[in-house]
């Protein structure tokens, strides 16, 4: 049987507040859509599914005052955009009967068979599990939905087609808590899940309604730079793809050429990984060049670059080593028209399909059957996306508490990857930023635990070098599995994490006690009370724990906080005097440096201190310099330029990193230096901005104050490095603001 049409795009999402609700799909409707492209689909299935599902949720209601079952239906009808096999539209039909109605899944499998009940159970969130705080509840759901997608693909397509409709809504919830808690959910899971998959179309609307809802002051003012820019270079738009098609023609290559704006979470999300200016973004508007044969790209490679001069170490080949997600694509950026710096992608329509599908794309017949097609993916890009989600039951198998799973698949999932060689050419994808460790455990959990050592082609390297694309890694191995501490800082992925964790956590138990009670006893002291002068006995029984150490051990950990506990054995305490005295403490050195940075080289005696030359706070990747004359050990951050003073002097060098506490309930002091338009008002927006953003402004000192701009040094005391960048991105996302950098010392 023929393939079917092109699938079409969705159309366009009222904006989140409007108040606008699009018409609900109607059952011949949905049923029609299904058999545009697939003619064999069981309809009197998908009636059975439609009709069940407006029974079992009867008068119940969404926040928007519509029907509920108007929300599984939406769900099936993006799905059917996707043209998946009748199988998941069922289940989509019936996602929510499980949780939300008295159905179940014997019921589901009875009325229709057991492997729609086991999609539709795997899709379930376990909303009636009686967990005592969200995060628990929310890890939860992750460890089970991760089990179900690892086995069947069609329970996240479900799931992100199920987010996507509740975020298009979301803006119906009229308590603003709950809607920072979905949006933030579905920017730290959903969108990398989507991304993973290589569902690209709906990761980019799952991203931008969740920073729409986050960060509304930030995207508006990157929509309204986006304005300008159209104004400016709508014209210039038209005129490269005219030219760039003119010459493709002649060059016999057959080709259709269009530009596209890049979205504004994309364009946030630049801004905070890069230190630079609104302006300086080469990739706001980037071509895309779609052709009809993979020689064709390499073909039309070569007349892009002959026509325009490349811009150096901007290209990257996907289509030889795709991206674990398999996407393909050529990638460029040239200057060209107007002296235009212009990025392009250059892949065939099957490409460009996958590349906004993902496994979505590979759905259509065989054996005059519909449905996923493995052989189709293969062809596609050789590489199984799936993979990433079983990376992540291996997360699961290795234990730890709710937070650490969130922890870890939150890093599983990001992809800005670099490519890796075993000695023997085995090719291992990684998250860019990775280590040999991370390389190590990759390639198996035994040699990542009895790692030593390793060589990178072919020289002896530190385990805390940075991989890079095509290196070839021979990883060391000892007898024994020995995972210091200290090895967490030289990881990146989850996998290498969990895996790193699940040792520590049989040998840091002293570690944690020690740590926990200091903390506790800080607090009575900062409090006025003492320790040994009362019974921790409600504290024991309020976080079931058998003994103080227990305790002590659950504070260390971050399961229970010193102001719980104080508050848990003084009920009467004021509240005024409880967050007195278990408010977030600045970093300091010396003995209570303890409390924020632990690893090797910390014996007794051994003074703490931060280096001014790069002034670290948590978040950031750490060494220590321990010198020899006494003067203890010095922190600083990895890139830190001072290190390369101790290049040569291995024996000084000790991993370190940042405890529970520094990540919890401690603050440091950062400087950035931003270069500023000279206008008036123009410093107390950028102090508004700090603010809002939760920064507290210790110091400013304006210099190099000229007719046009002047510089500024801003002194703020931040949580950690990732309120920090998220600080820097306000302001880079402000027009009058033209750079901001970090200043390091």
């Amino acid at each position: 049987m023929p393939e079917a049409a092109p699938k079409p795009a969705p159309g366009p999402q009222a904006p989140p507040g409007s108040g606008v609700r699009p018409r609900m799909l109607r059952q011949f409707e949905l049923i029609e859509k299904v058999r545009s492209y697939d003619p064999s689909a069981d309809e009197a299935l998908l009636n059975r599914a439609y009709v069940y599902a407006m029974r079992q949720h009867g008068s119940q209601k969404r926040a928007s005052g519509d029907p509920y079952f108007a929300h599984p239906i939406e769900v099936a009808g993006i799905l059917t955009d996707y043209r998946l096999d009748t199988e998941t539209i069922v289940t989509a039909l019936l996602h929510d009967v499980i949780e939300d109605t008295d159905a179940t899944r014997e019921k589901i499998a009875e009325l229709f068979g057991d492997e729609i009940a086991e999609l539709v159970e795997g899709v379930t969130k376990l909303s009636k599990l009686e967990l005592s705080q969200e995060h628990l509840r929310q890890a939860e759901n992750l460890r089970k939905f991760i089990l179900a997608i690892s086995k069947d693909v069609r329970v996240l397509l479900v799931k992100l087609a199920d987010r996507l409709h509740n975020m298009r809504t979301l803006h119906f919830i009229k308590q603003a808590a709950k809607r920072e808690r979905i949006a933030r959910e579905t920017l730290d899971i959903y969108g990398p899940l989507a991304r993973s998959i290589g569902v690209h179309r709906i990761c980019e609307e799952l991203e931008e309604l969740a920073f729409a809802h986050l960060n509304p002051v930030g995207r508006n003012a990157i929509l309204r730079r986006l304005e300008i820019l159209r104004t400016e270079q709508g014209g210039a738009v038209a005129a490269v793809s005219q030219e760039m098609t003119n010459r493709l023609e002649a060059a016999g290559i057959p080709s259709r050429v269009f530009g596209r704006e890049k979205h504004a979470f994309s364009i946030w999300r630049k801004l905070q990984r890069k230190s630079i200016g609104f302006s300086q973004l080469s990739d706001i508007y980037a071509f895309r060049v779609i052709v009809d044969t993979e020689d064709d790209c390499y073909r039309a490679l070569g007349v892009i670059h002959r026509a325009w001069p490349s811009v150096p170490e901007r290209f990257k080949d996907f289509i030889s080593t795709p991206k674990r997600n398999n996407y393909r694509s050529l990638h460029t950026t040239v200057v060209g028209y107007r002296g235009m710096r212009i990025e392009m992608q250059i892949r065939t329509e099957a490409m460009d399909l996958v590349a906004e599908e993902g496994v979505a794309a590979h759905w259509r017949y065989k054996n005059k059957s519909y449905g996923f097609d493995p052989e189709a993916q293969k062809e596609a890009g050789g590489r199984d996306p799936l993979v990433n989600l079983r990376h992540l039951v291996q997360v699961l198998e290795h234990g730890g508490d709710a937070e650490e799973l969130v922890e870890h698949a939150k890093l599983e999932m990001y992809l800005d990857q670099v490519f890796v060689f075993t000695p023997k050419g085995q090719l291992v994808s990684l998250p860019r930023g990775a280590m040999p460790l991370d390389f190590a455990y990759a390639l198996h959990t035994d040699i990542g635990d009895t790692c030593i050592g390793c060589k990178i082609n072919g020289e002896l390297k530190p385990l805390r070098t940075t991989l890079s694309n095509g290196d070839v890694v021979e990883v060391i191995r000892g007898g024994k599995p020995v995972v210091p501490p200290d090895w967490r800082s030289l990881t990146i992925t989850g996998r290498a994490r969990s895996a790193i964790r699940r040792h520590i956590r049989q040998t840091e138990r002293e570690e944690f006690v020690r740590l926990g009670r200091a903390t506790v006893d800080q607090a009575f002291d900062a409090a006025g009370k003492s320790r040994k002068d009362v019974s921790l006995r409600p504290a024991l029984e309020r976080f079931a724990a058998a003994t103080e150490e227990d305790l002590f051990d659950a504070v260390g950990r971050g399961r229970a906080t010193p102001a719980q506990v104080l508050e848990t054995v003084f009920p009467g305490l004021k509240a005024a005097e409880r967050e007195a005295a278990t408010a977030r403490r600045h970093i300091t050195e010396g003995k209570q440096a303890r409390l924020y940075v632990r690893g090797s080289g910390l014996t007794p005696g051994v003074t703490i201190h931060f280096g001014a030359c790069c002034s670290p706070v948590p978040g950031d990747r750490i060494v220590g310099i321990l010198e020899g004359d006494g003067s203890g050990l010095t922190v600083h951050t990895i890139a830190c330029e001072k290190l390369a003073e101790y290049e040569d002097r291995e024996e000084l060098w000790r991993d370190m990193q940042w405890t529970p506490e520094a990540e919890r309930n401690a603050t440091a002091r950062a400087r950035l230096t931003a270069t500023i338009r000279n206008s008036p008002g123009v410093l107390g927006q950028v102090c508004t901005i700090i603010g809002e953003a939760g920064g507290n402004i210790v110091q400013l000192r304006m210099h190099h104050r000229q007719s046009d701009f002047f510089d500024v040094d801003i002194d703020v005391d931040v949580n950690d490095a990732r309120h920090l960048t998220h600080i820097s991105a306000a302001l880079r996302a402000n027009p009058s603001v033209e750079e901001v950098e970090r200043t390091k010392g």
